[in-house]
């Protein structure tokens, strides 16, 4: 099938779907054109009233392109978008956001839009997204935000690794979520996770390239909910800027970071493998000088292996007013150059167990 143009579509459906049937509705019987340069949003937007009383199951047998003029959708905010909706599943297909025409902009340092997200769900619940590509986002690829019960499996997330703010999948307030056998190259994080997160399991993931997996940043708002119960297992870092991440930045939040766990970790050629920084400040401009109050505890790291880009491979920096707590690195085993990584503890406490390289330092 031949790319759809569509402009910023957004479904919002203010009450529950159900009672699913076999009615089909194709967006080319309402009106779409598969020539890639004529807006198709209205025939999607039509297909959707005459499908949404209904839990519905989208294929996509093509590729959506965003509108080539980054300036269209530069400040929608999302791309397309799906509010308040139970029960929705999404095959195949991809959404090509067009982004680079604003990444370059932003590194010419000239005034322009903030950027898009190009797929994201808002407050929904009973989600399953399967065999789906999102690529050349604006901004963030996927974003799940104040939702329950979501499977993500078999998605590729595919953007250059200089393309700015274009994390693959962004969580946020959300719980019941999975991330399973996935592909995700990007600019910015593969897999963030944000604050007021619970129960997420990700597993069989290849990042790279990308700034990783990480949990935050978290802290720059005073009252914050805190994440727990997260899961992170069976994951190849390859080229990243970060392998597994903890940040946050060093303002007195009261939220916190509890019950995680890293398993079954392969980094091959990893800047920073494994990172608590809770003095976080991307630009190392203005930042803040207080203590985090993000409190971390009962993180696990177990079964780490591969190879480190620089010497130090597993470094806590935790907060000089909230200690990190109950940090565990069982068979932990990198090297840098062929040699032993080291490790750097600031504030940090634990145990270590079975084989452990870099060397002992909580």
């Amino acid at each position: 099938m031949s790319p759809l143009a569509i402009f910023p579509l957004f479904f919002i459906f203010f009450f529950n779907l159900s009672l699913a049937s076999n009615t089909m509705y194709n967006v080319q019987n309402y009106g779409a054109n598969s020539n890639g340069k004529t807006d198709s949003s209205k025939a999607f937007l039509s297909a959707w009233a005459a499908a949404c009383s209904k839990a519905i199951t989208i294929r996509i047998d093509g590729t959506l392109l965003a509108p080539s003029d980054y300036n269209v959708i530069g400040n929608a905010g999302n791309w397309i978008k799906f509010e308040k909706v139970t029960g929705i599943s999404i095959y195949g297909g991809t959404f090509d956001g067009q982004g680079a025409g604003l990444w370059a902009c932003k590194t010419s340092g000239k005034s322009c839009p903030k950027g898009t997200t190009a797929l994201a769900f808002y407050n929904s619940n009973n989600i399953i997204m399967s065999g789906v590509t999102a690529q050349n986002s604006q901004m963030f690829h996927i974003l799940v935000d104040g939702c329950r019960n979501v499977k993500l499996q078999g998605v590729k997330v595919l953007a250059p690794g200089n393309s700015p703010n274009t994390d693959g999948i962004h969580i946020k307030l959300s719980s019941a979520v999975s991330i399973m056998n996935s592909h995700i190259g990007t600019g910015d994080d593969c897999v963030s996770i944000g604050p007021g997160n619970s129960n997420i399991w990700i597993e069989d993931i290849a990042c790279g390239p990308g700034h990783g997996v990480s949990i935050g940043s978290l802290g720059w708002k005073l009252q914050e909910p805190g994440v727990q119960n997260v899961t992170i297992k069976a994951v190849n870092f390859t080229g990243t800027t970060n392998g597994v991440r903890v940040k946050t930045w060093a303002r007195p939040s009261n939220g916190f970071v509890r019950s995680v766990h890293f398993h079954h970790i392969v980094m091959v050629n990893v800047k920073n493998p494994i990172i608590i920084d809770q003095n976080y400040c991307p630009n190392h401009e203005s930042c803040p000088q207080q203590g985090s109050g993000i409190k971390i505890s009962d993180v696990t790291y177990q079964d780490i292996h591969g190879t480190s880009a620089t010497k130090i491979a597993a470094k806590f920096d935790c907060s000089k007013t909230n200690p990190c707590s109950g940090i565990t690195l069982e068979d932990v085993n990198l090297t840098y150059k062929d040699h032993p990584a080291e490790a750097s503890c600031v504030n940090a406490g634990g145990r270590v167990s079975g084989l452990e390289e870099p060397t002992n330092c909580l």
